[in-house]
């Protein structure tokens, strides 16, 4: 929309209803987005609607066998993490993922003649956000739902796996011959069995044994399950990569099961119990990334100091000042410039710097793209 937009400033309103919260309860369907946006006035919305152009059949079928075929794109959608290459992936087998322009069609009951009006561009903004926060939603709006998608996966990978053993089935070797014979290489590994982790919580309580806590038990067997399945798919540089540091190993088994009662005992265990709520929100945006630029506090090189204070001052009205690897905008707002380049946004609360959003970057777009607070798309 930004790029073909006629009126620039029918998307600066948008976004200013976005941020401020004007945006109401999105309805997502295949090919449709909703919501009631209304201008300061809750008690009267305007219906508003953006028709995103579904898949054809045929386009979801060269997307599926596309999937099917790497074991590390079925293995991620069964434990409903998106692969980043997934765009790739889709744009390798013909098909566009991600909607152009021509694939948005919006509409809305206001008398504005302009496309968008500014209420399609803050449910556009706001669904853009809301993305970030579960990319299964861009599925969803293409056309299938997260359990439809994942079943035919696992229907496909069934029939993948048998037509792949069949064409290998031996054709049999007599045992005498197989008895003289020099020693076989050793098979490949096993592949990936889909499907979701067994619930060993409930199986191992049935057999406690003093000082041995079931549910902190059965959720580390299921976490060294699903790392062993994802090593199966591993390349060789995931293979030959070193074990992670102690604290964001704990941070992500914490992310995982954040409702677990084994939690708390992780969090114990760590020596950083106050600080681990924090993490997990940082590791939910940007996984180990995330965990790192909450931590780090580095000295970046003085044209970046001045270029990014200076490029803050001009879509911000309050103040805004730097120290070391942080810009504070306001009392409640503060980006951050992590290891690995990108920036990071936070606000305060409670007297503590928590992390609101994804990473971006440029420090502007992740200003600019902080979800207001309290909004839906800001994660709890």
């Amino acid at each position: 929309m930004e790029r073909a937009a006629l009126d620039r400033g029918q998307l600066s309103r948008g976004r200013r209803y976005a941020l401020a919260g004007q945006v109401g309860p999105i309805t997502v369907s295949p090919g449709r987005i909703s919501a009631p946006v209304h201008d300061g006035d809750p008690d009267r919305p305007h219906d508003t609607v953006v028709r995103v152009g579904p898949l054809s059949e045929r386009q979801w079928d060269r997307l599926l066998d596309a999937l099917a075929a790497k074991a590390g794109h079925i293995a991620a959608l069964l434990d409903r993490e998106m692969p980043p290459e997934l765009v790739n992936t889709a744009e390798d087998a013909g098909v566009r993922l991600l909607p152009g322009y021509g694939d948005l069609e919006p509409e809305c009951e206001c008398p504005s003649w302009d496309q968008p009006c500014r209420h399609a561009a803050a449910l556009a903004y706001q669904t853009s956000w809301l993305l970030d926060r579960d990319p299964f939603v861009l599925l969803l709006i293409r056309g299938r739902a997260e359990t439809e998608l994942v079943e035919e996966l696992r229907r496909r990978n069934a029939r993948r796996h048998i037509a792949v053993a069949d064409a290998a089935a031996p054709v049999g070797t007599p045992a005498e011959e197989a008895w003289a014979a020099a020693p076989a290489p050793l098979p490949a590994p096993p592949a990936p069995v889909p499907g979701a982790p067994l619930a060993l919580a409930p199986i191992l309580a049935g057999h406690s044994a003093p000082g041995v806590d079931a549910e902190a038990l059965g959720l580390l067997a299921a976490d060294v399950a699903s790392r062993a399945r994802h090593l199966l798919a591993a390349t060789r540089a995931e293979l030959l990569a070193p074990e992670p540091d102690a604290w964001p190993d704990a941070v992500r088994l914490a992310a995982s099961v954040p409702r677990s009662p084994a939690v708390e005992r992780l969090a114990e265990a760590s020596g950083r119990a106050a600080e681990l709520p924090r993490a997990v929100r940082a590791w939910e945006y940007a996984g180990p990334a995330g965990v790192a630029a909450l931590d780090a506090v580095f000295t970046p090189p003085p044209e970046v100091t001045a270029r990014t204070t200076a490029a803050l001052r001009a879509v911000v009205d309050g103040d805004v000042k730097s120290w070391r690897n942080r810009w504070t905008v306001g009392r409640d707002v503060q980006l951050r410039h992590g290891p690995d380049g990108r920036w990071y946004p936070f606000r305060r609360r409670a007297g503590a710097w928590w992390p609101a959003g994804p990473p971006r970057t440029d420090p502007t777009d992740a200003l600019l793209d902080l979800p207001p607070e309290g909004s839906d798309t800001e994660r709890r």
